[in-house]
């Protein structure tokens, strides 16, 4: 089987290895497709070389077929479309009060252990999500991701006729947007870059650009001077931070998407004005995947859009090497057959 591995130094290799036997409580999946994350990125960037141990292959944003199940796995068959939930939570510990998808002792898989950017891939059965048999691979590897989206949608309580502000348009900004919209909410996108603006507008998202416009002066405008109910803080920097607690009603919810490796500034004296709530979110839960997979087999929503392109497995350093000189795109796929 092809195989790819991430080496350092923005280095990856296409390797030829043995098909593995499932162990038991496994299975092993031919995998269809595997999206490139952000975090993959960063594994490019040898952002993460302290965690990641190389030679190592890498990818969590998958669908693929059961192709061997392993001693012990039932409720599974041969063929059976699937998707794999990349969170290994067999840390778990009373202290973790239940909350195993971000139990202290959490693993990653693709990050802390093998990935998805193979061509066949063992993985605990306990991962799996079953999809429809109509339901689009190419489409299904976008349900991660699209998790994402639903937990952070769900974390907010959001509620039909509400208010939403994204701020950041990219790719879980706009499924963020997207999820958040089907929730029955009045959606508005603020981000900077112009093409991922249009790409918005394409989706029939609200989008505007904050650096052309005033933004709080736009949401008030939108909102009859109520501003938002929610903000998903989507974009990870420190003016989207500044904005938050402005455009934020009261008792306005915050929600917190994008990952801030060092403390930044905030305006408490906001959350105290107007009683607003902070709140995290991280990954998803079992019923987020399943939602997602609702999502993607129903494909009312835009989801091919979102996908800029598709390449063999084989072209994984031209891959990255791309997406570094096309910020603009939105979701990448390897074609893991090819």
């Amino acid at each position: 089987m092809k195989a790819t591995v991430y080496k350092g130094n923005k280095t990856f290799s296409v390797i030829e290895k043995e098909i593995e036997q499932p162990v038991k409580g496994e299975v092993r999946i031919k995998v269809a497709y595997s999206g490139v994350c952000g975090t993959d990125v960063h594994i490019y960037h040898g952002m993460m070389d302290k965690r990641v141990k190389m030679p190592l292959t890498i990818g969590h944003e998958m669908s693929g077929t059961i192709d061997a199940i392993g001693e012990g796995v039932t409720g599974y068959s041969m063929g059976d479309k699937v998707v794999v939930r990349p969170l290994d939570d067999r840390g778990v510990k009373p202290s973790d009060k239940g909350f195993n998808h971000i139990c202290e002792d959490l693993k990653f898989i693709g990050i802390d252990s093998p990935g998805s950017m193979q061509q066949y891939w063992n993985v605990p059965a306990f991962t799996l999500h079953k999809l429809k048999s109509e339901t689009d691979l190419k489409l299904a590897a976008l349900v991660e991701p699209l998790s994402v989206a639903v937990h952070d949608v769900r974390m907010s309580g959001l509620q039909a006729g509400e208010t939403a502000v994204v701020l950041g348009g990219g790719p879980i900004g706009l499924l963020v947007a997207m999820v958040a919209k089907e929730a029955g909410a009045q959606v508005i996108v603020s981000e900077v870059n112009e093409k991922r603006i249009a790409k918005a507008k394409e989706l029939g998202l609200n989008a505007v650009n904050p650096t052309k416009l005033d933004l709080i002066e736009y949401v008030k405008e939108q909102t009859e001077g109520r501003r938002a109910d929610v903000v998903f803080e989507v974009a990870g920097v420190q003016p989207a931070l500044d904005v938050m607690t402005e455009v934020a009603g009261i008792r306005g919810r915050i929600v917190m998407v994008a990952i801030h490796g060092q403390k930044k500034e905030i305006d408490l004296f906001k959350f105290f004005w107007k009683e607003l709530k902070l709140i995290g979110a991280r990954v998803y839960e079992k019923e987020d995947y399943e939602k997602a997979i609702t999502l993607v087999t129903a494909n009312k929503l835009p989801f091919t859009q979102m996908i800029t392109d598709v390449q063999p497995l084989s072209n994984i350093q031209k891959v990255f090497e791309g997406i570094d000189n096309n910020p603009d795109g939105m979701k990448v796929l390897m074609n893991c057959q090819l």
